[in-house]
C-alpha cells in the first residue's frame, strides 16, 4: 500500500521566548496553507517557538514561511533540508518581495497569497515538474474567498489562543513603511459575513483574535460581522485604524460584539505619518482614545520613532502626548525599512541603509541612518521613551483613566517585564527642544 506524501510546514523562530511563548499566536499563513492542501497529503507543522524542527524525520516536501526578520533562519532550515535531498518551498512576505534571493535556498518560491496557487504547486511536485516560481495574482476586487484555517495541526501546543480568523485583507492607505498595499491589494477585501460567522460558531473557546491588518477598515462591510457576533459570547482582539472611533455608534457595536482589546497605529505625534491625517471629521486623538477606553476596550497604541521629520525632541513630545492621550498600553517601535516598501527603496537609493542583515530588521534595532540624529541617538531615545512610559507612576496614571483597572494593570505589567533599563539613563525631559 502506497504511503501518503508527507508535508512539513515550518514557522522559523529567531530567538527563544521562554514562558512568553504561551502568549503568542500561531501562524495563520501556515494554517491557511494546511487548509488548501489536498487530503491525500499528511501535514505536519513545526513551530520553532514551541519545538525543534524535526530534521531527522522523513518528509517529501517542506514549506517554510518567512517574514523579513525570520529570513536568515528560514534559509538555514531550507539549506539543511535540501542538503538531505528534501525539496523546499519558501513563501511569505520576504520571499514575495525578494524572490531572487529566496531562490538560492529553495526549489520553488511562492510569491503572494498561497491559496490561489498551492494546489497547482503540489500537483506539479507529485508529477515531477515543480517550477522555480509560483506567482499569485495581485487581487483587484473587493471580495476575499479563503477556506477556514486548520487548527488541528496545532494540537499539543499552548498559545494565547488557536482561534484566529482573517475576515479581510488589503489596504488602500499605501503607507511607505508597509508591504500590505503593493502585494495584497489596494482595497479592503472582505469575506462573506455569513462565512466568517459560521467559522466563529465552530469555536469551542470564548477567546479569539482577528489577524486582519485593519478589521474595521471598511465599517459598512465590517458591521454585519460585528452584529452577528453580538450574541455569541465571544471575547476578541484585533487591529484597526483609530479613525473607526469617529463613529460613536460603531465603537458601541465593537464593544457589544465582544471586543476586549484593539491595537491601533498612531505612528507619530506630528508630521505626514501621524495617523490623524487619515481621519475625516477633525476629532482629536485624545477624544478618540477616550471614546474607546470609555467603552471598556483595552486600547494599545503603537508609536514609531525615526521618520525623516523626527528630531531629537520627538521622544519627549511622544511621551508627553501619551500621558495626555492615555491609551491603555503604549507600544514603541523603531522605524524599519522593510524590503518591498517605498521606504526601503528610498533609503537604499540614498545610501542610508546600515546593512542588510535581515535578522536585525525587527522594529527594535536601528538599521538605517536617520535624517536628524545619529543611529545611536535614535536607539537610545527609543529605550528612554519605553522606560519613561512604563515607570510605575505612568502606569498608574493610565490605569486610573480607563475601565477594567485590574485587566489594564495586568497588561501594563506584562509589557513592562520586557523592557530593559537603558544602559545610560538620561531623563527624557532633559532632551532639548529644537
Amino acid at each position: 500500500m502506497k504511503s501518503r506524501p508527507r508535508l512539513l510546514l515550518v514557522y522559523p523562530a529567531t530567538h527563544k521566548l521562554g514562558w512568553v511563548r504561551r502568549f503568542q499566536l500561531p501562524s495563520l499563513s501556515l494554517k491557511q496553507v494546511a487548509a488548501v492542501t489536498p487530503p491525500e497529503w499528511e501535514v505536519v507543522m513545526a513551530d520553532e517557538v514551541h519545538e525543534d524542527v524535526p530534521f531527522g524525520e522523513k518528509f517529501d516536501l517542506v514549506g517554510i514561511t518567512a517574514m523579513t526578520h525570520q529570513a536568515v533562519r528560514a534559509y538555514e532550515i531550507a539549506d539543511r533540508f535540501r542538503a538531505q535531498g528534501v525539496p523546499v518551498v519558501l513563501g511569505g512576505i520576504h520571499p514575495t518581495v525578494l524572490p531572487e534571493e529566496a531562490q538560492a535556498h529553495a526549489d520553488a518560491v511562492l510569491i503572494g497569497e498561497a491559496e490561489p496557487v498551492w494546489a497547482k504547486l503540489l500537483d506539479d511536485f507529485l508529477a515531477g515538474r515543480l517550477a522555480p516560481l509560483y506567482r499569485a495574482p495581485i487581487p483587484t476586487d473587493d471580495r476575499l474567498v479563503i477556506p477556514w484555517s486548520r487548527r488541528d495541526i496545532l494540537a499539543g501546543r499552548q498559545y494565547l489562543t488557536t482561534q484566529t480568523v482573517q475576515a479581510s485583507r488589503g489596504c488602500p492607505y499605501d503607507c511607505p513603511f508597509c508591504t500590505v498595499t503593493p502585494y495584497f491589494g489596494r482595497t479592503f477585501r472582505y469575506r462573506n459575513p455569513d462565512d466568517v460567522l459560521a467559522e466563529l460558531r465552530s469555536f469551542e473557546g470564548k477567546l479569539m483574535v482577528f489577524v486582519d491588518d485593519n478589521i474595521l477598515g471598511d465599517p459598512v462591510r465590517a458591521k454585519p460581522i460585528l452584529e452577528g457576533m453580538a450574541g455569541m459570547n465571544l471575547r476578541w482582539g484585533g487591529q484597526a485604524n483609530l479613525r473607526f472611533a469617529e463613529d460613536p455608534e460603531l465603537v458601541k457595536l465593537v464593544a457589544r460584539s465582544g471586543c476586549i482589546g484593539i491595537f491601533v497605529g498612531i505612528e507619530s505625534v506630528t508630521g505626514p505619518h501621524a495617523n490623524h491625517a487619515k481621519t475625516g471629521n477633525g476629532s482629536s486623538q485624545i477624544d478618540l482614545v477616550k471614546r474607546v477606553r470609555d467603552a471598556g476596550i483595552v486600547l494599545e497604541a503603537s508609536m514609531i520613532f525615526g521618520f525623516d521629520d523626527h528630531d531629537e525632541g520627538i521622544f519627549e513630545r511622544t511621551v508627553r502626548f501619551l500621558e495626555e492621550c492615555a491609551p491603555s498600553i503604549p507600544t514603541f517601535n523603531v522605524l524599519t525599512p522593510y524590503p518591498g516598501t517605498s521606504l526601503f527603496k528610498q533609503f537604499d537609493r540614498e545610501g542610508r541603509l546600515l546593512h542588510k542583515d535581515w535578522s536585525r530588521y525587527d522594529h527594535g534595532q536601528v538599521v538605517f541612518r536617520p535624517k536628524q540624529m545619529t543611529p545611536e541617538r535614535l536607539y537610545r531615545g527609543w529605550q528612554e521613551a519605553r522606560w519613561e512610559a512604563y515607570r510605575l507612576p505612568a502606569i498608574a496614571s493610565r490605569v486610573m483613566k480607563g475601565k477594567g483597572k485590574l485587566v489594564n494593570l495586568a497588561y501594563n505589567f506584562l509589557r513592562r517585564g520586557g523592557i530593559e533599563r537603558p544602559d545610560r539613563i538620561v531623563h527624557i525631559r532633559e532632551v532639548a527642544e529644537p
